[in-house]
């Protein structure tokens, strides 16, 4: 294979029949935490990369289509934003583009591996983009369990950026009925919890079904919302649930008020965006659709 032979190749194995391969150009750091292990690479494609458990985080050269899907339309819906709260999110993109709105006062971040946010700050500084050193941002390294049974604040929006609840992840603990019905109380009034949801292509969107089946018993509405994300070689989901407004109707008036107050350009999301994101194919809505397990 002449044209690969150079190559040293990060393996994503991402079922047992599929695996997804990137040439490496520079290993940055390649170990383990005493929580998961972690590698920050750059790669030919997609530039650096954080991987996890070899599982691919995100990318130099599309994070921001996974970040911006991830939090502004959550942060559009609402109207009270001065307190938003992170669960995950070590890299700091999260945090960073939560920062972008002036109207936020305080982000709290709450990401139980330290290594990975020192590493981040290290290797990938332009995912937080200075977010760390904003002193609005309120970033804890410890476990989201207890933070969420101890604290008492209320939040406009929680945005949850853990890793998918694989039985081998340290998230697969905050995945399950007591922590949703604690978030749930940790969610001010008119709020917007939204989180990274697993997969959604015809072949993989099991897990995201039963994430949305189990979230429709907490709240009024829970909408499915996804993009094809280029490093994951997938199509990512996410859902918005919220007892106060259904995030998938929000007006273009609306969103485009709410960019128009962002620091900097987005890169993805806007009105029109907005629209696609929420606009589900027929095999994803039959499989929503259907009852199921739950967690």
């Amino acid at each position: 294979m002449p044209k690969t032979e150079r190559w040293q190749w990060y393996v994503e194995q991402f079922a047992p029949t599929e695996q997804h391969h990137h040439a490496i150009e520079e290993t940055y750091f390649a170990g383990r935490t005493p929580f998961q292990d972690v590698a920050v690479i750059r790669t030919e494609t997609f530039g650096k990369m954080l991987v996890l458990d070899g599982d691919t985080q995100s990318s130099e050269h599309d994070e921001k289509i996974y970040h911006e899907s991830l939090v502004h339309p959550a942060l559009a819906a609402i109207d009270d934003r001065r307190e938003v709260l992170i669960l995950g999110g070590g890299e700091g993109a999260t945090l960073r583009e939560a920062l972008r709105r002036s109207d936020v006062e305080r982000c709290t971040m709450v990401d139980i591996d330290g290594d990975v946010v020192e590493l981040s700050k290290r290797y990938l500084p332009e995912w937080s983009a200075g977010a760390f050193e904003d002193p609005r941002a309120r970033v804890i390294v410890g476990d989201a369990l207890a933070f969420l049974r101890d604290d008492r604040d209320t939040y406009g929006a929680i945005v949850s950026d853990l890793t998918e609840p694989l039985e081998d992840s340290p998230s697969n603990p905050l995945f399950c009925d007591a922590v949703f019905a604690d978030i749930k109380r940790r969610l001010a009034p008119g709020g917007v919890y939204v989180l990274q949801a697993s997969t959604a292509g015809f072949h993989n969107m099991a897990t995201h079904a039963k994430m949305a089946r189990t979230l429709r018993g907490y709240y009024e509405h829970v909408a499915s919302f996804y993009t094809h994300v280029p490093a994951f070689d997938n199509d990512w989901a996410f859902l918005a649930c919220s007892d106060a407004v259904d995030v998938a109707a929000l007006s273009d008036e609306r969103i485009d008020a709410y960019v128009a107050g962002l620091r900097g350009e987005n890169y993805f999301y806007d009105a029109q965006t907005h629209k696609r994101l929420f606009n589900l194919p027929l095999y994803l809505r039959r499989e929503l659709a259907k009852s199921g397990d739950v967690f």
